[in-house]
């Protein structure tokens, strides 16, 4: 029996402390078990993680583990290796990694009735649908795999991916196993988990963060406990520790909300790929569009390649015409004469919407931005409204609100230039409010919803769209990109992309790859029902750029064009996936201290680079000011190193930091292994 065990306590601490194990508790202390430690004047929680019976002479006192969390059993094995890892992998404390592994309320707290509808609901099993030849193949492909093994299936939309998961997924139950569903929280609709639960019947947990605490705490515990056997969720299911685990399948691999943005920046179909490594488990990452890391590793023959480039029943992929705004030939209000008919809406959609509403069928159209107008400014003298807290221009709302997308700054629009005094601002640009606005006037008839932030605050709101949308009480849906993954409407045959460019032009060498994949994806909601013989969906995007690269390819779905071109265009940059990125961000209220700090950084990454030969094709890039220079009212620098080695790499980020003794005071530095947003 052990004297001294190393504690992750949940604080931002770099490494595990040292407590010491009191004779009452030795016989009961294990390895991933929550114990109460004290940290200064106050317990905390803290996850047990090695022992040793002698540790070298310290000035400080040892104190010791003070309580057996009893509520909570030991972690699995597997699972305590894989949250040691992402501690490692993504430079982030321990202990904080840890905390997310429990759920968040206590178990025997008494539970409130609630008039919520039940999270997965009570369905019937229904049966097995017959699998299409490509189908077969796949399945057979991947369930030949007991072992720890990573399979791409890459099929086109609507080629049948879910039904494929669901077949694994029973293969994994026979075997007496449990399996998890990983999907875009965006992706996390009723629809989703409706096809599951009416598979599965009540062997289904779902767990995403548009469930109440007790909710989320009790499907967590259903799970632990074995009475759920499929856990379908967003990239913080990852945390709930099953035992028998026996397959991972994350569908649309490429979505970046895979990736959290804050405290432990993971991504979550990487930490997937590590869980199913220590479970010795296979994982499946669905897409029609995959992430360029992932093809190239299915390329280069570390994951396994299965494709599907059919529809089910062979229904046709949609029609794609690409309509170039510039040809003032197709600018509506040119060509009309009308100075009400808007600018940004071409004769062939309108014609299109029409022709679509007349045969009782579905539109959707999507633009990625919200409001009325992207910016306000004044004809006389340039001035923008911007917000005071971020370095952005405020977005028109409702005609007469600002608002900053970021930190929630709001303010009302005056009539007149607050600088000049004299021009009246003007909105410039365009939003899903002000598209909602011109449809409804062009046609009265139309029954018209609009899915955006905006509009769409709970999962209830969302499962009224989706129930509304399914029972044809709608007819044309305006939207951003929450309607443009993983949602399935029969009757929904004309998609247009109202304004292909938004995202072209971003400073992030990730934007091409993100418009290929959203332009295919948006246009792969259109005529998914449409039998062979019938007119195929169409969809009409329109566009100052109709050359852009992405737009090319998503017109004849070519996404391996796409990758090979794509790639090609990084190799000579090494830029992901050929090379490695880390990000540090350095932020503080007081831009010179954020500065200062920044400074201190580079010169300890170029000392560190000197002094190792093993470092010396690290490249440092920066210090400079982040693209978004002030945000939520901090200060905001940017330092990225590039690599070819991830272990080098991360070696590397380890050193430099140190203790962080040597951080400005009022300054925060956080770290982003594998960043996906420059920003």
């Amino acid at each position: 029996m052990s004297e001294f065990w190393s504690v992750a306590v949940d604080a931002p601490l770099n490494e595990p402390l040292t407590y010491r194990a009191p004779e009452e508790l030795k016989s009961q202390l294990t390895r991933g078990l929550l114990v109460n430690v004290p940290l200064g004047k106050r317990s905390v929680k803290g996850l047990l993680l090695s022992s040793q019976n002698e540790i070298p002479p310290t000035d400080f006192e040892i104190k010791n583990i003070q309580t057996i969390d009893v509520e909570y059993s030991a972690l699995p094995e597997t699972f305590v290796k894989w949250v040691e890892w992402l501690a490692n992998y993504y430079i982030h404390p321990i202990g904080s990694v840890m905390s997310s592994a429990f759920p968040p309320l206590k178990k025997t707290e008494k539970q409130r009735k609630s008039q919520r509808p039940p999270v997965v609901p009570l369905m019937e099993a229904s049966k097995n649908l017959a699998l299409t030849p490509e189908q077969i193949q796949v399945f057979e492909g991947i369930r030949s795999h007991k072992n720890f093994s990573t399979h791409l299936l890459f099929g086109v939309t609507g080629s049948g991916k879910t039904e494929v998961y669901l077949r694994l997924l029973q293969e994994t139950l026979n075997a007496g196993k449990r399996g998890m569903v990983l999907v875009p929280e965006i992706s996390l609709t009723p629809q989703l988990v409706n096809r599951f639960a009416a598979r599965f019947g009540d062997q289904i947990a779902v767990l995403h963060s548009q469930l109440t605490d007790r909710e989320r705490t009790n499907q967590w515990w259903d799970i632990v406990e074995g009475r759920k056997s499929i856990l379908i969720g967003a990239r913080s299911a990852l945390f709930c520790p099953m035992q028998d685990l026996g397959l991972i399948i994350v569908d649309e691999e490429h979505e970046s909300s895979f990736k959290q943005e804050e405290k432990l920046k993971y991504h979550g179909r990487d930490a997937a790929i590590m869980l199913a490594k220590f479970a010795d488990c296979p994982i499946v990452l669905g897409s029609a569009t995959p992430s360029l890391e992932t093809w190239r590793n299915a390329k280069e023959g570390r994951y396994h390649l299965h494709q599907m480039s059919h529809r089910v029943e062979n229904r046709a992929l949609p029609d794609v015409q690409i309509l170039d705004l510039r040809d003032k030939k197709l600018t509506g209000a040119d060509l009309t004469k009308d100075p009400e008919f808007p600018n940004w809406l071409s004769p062939q959609l309108f014609e299109a919407i029409g022709e679509t509403l007349a045969r009782k069928e579905q539109v959707a159209l999507f633009l990625n931005r919200r409001g009325v107008a992207q910016t306000v400014l004044c004809p006389d003298c340039g001035y923008t409204c911007e917000c005071p807290n971020c370095d952005i221009t405020l977005t028109l709302h409702g005609r007469t609100h600002l608002v900053c997308h970021y930190c929630d700054y709001h303010e009302s629009l005056a009539l007149n230039c607050p600088s000049c005094k004299e021009g009246q601002l003007k909105p410039v640009g365009l939003g899903t409010e002000q598209v909602e606005e011109q449809m409804s006037k062009l046609f009265p008839d139309a029954r018209i919803a609009r899915a955006d932030r905006d509009e769409i605050n709970s999962r209830q709101d969302l499962e009224e769209l989706i129930k509304n949308m399914e029972d044809g009480e709608i007819d044309i849906l305006v939207g951003t990109q929450m309607i443009a993954k993983g949602l399935d409407f029969p009757k929904l045959t004309l998609v247009g992309l109202v304004l292909a460019d938004v995202g072209f032009n971003l400073p992030d060498f990730r934007a091409t790859e993100r418009s290929f994949q959203l332009i295919t994806q948006v246009s792969g909601r259109a005529g998914r029902h449409v039998k062979p013989g019938e007119a195929p969906g169409r969809v009409i995007v329109q566009t100052y750029n109709p050359d852009h690269p992405s737009l090319q390819f998503a017109k004849t779905a070519d996404y391996i064009g796409f990758a090979e071109q794509e790639l090609q265009q990084r190799e000579p940059l090494q830029y992901p996936p050929i090379g490695r990125l880390t990000s540090f961000r350095i932020q503080s209220t007081q831009q010179d201290r954020a500065q200062e700090t920044a400074r201190l950084l580079a010169m300890r990454a170029q000392h560190l680079k000197t002094l190792h030969k093993i470092y010396e094709h690290i490249e440092i890039l920066g210090p400079a000011e982040a693209p978004l220079a002030k945000l939520r009212g901090n200060y905001r620098f940017h330092l990225l190193l590039k690599g070819m080695d991830h272990r080098t790499l991360n070696a590397f980020c380890h050193q430099i930091l140190g203790d962080q003794k040597w951080v400005m005071p009022g300054t925060k530095l956080s770290v982003d292994v594998d960043p996906l947003h420059l920003l």
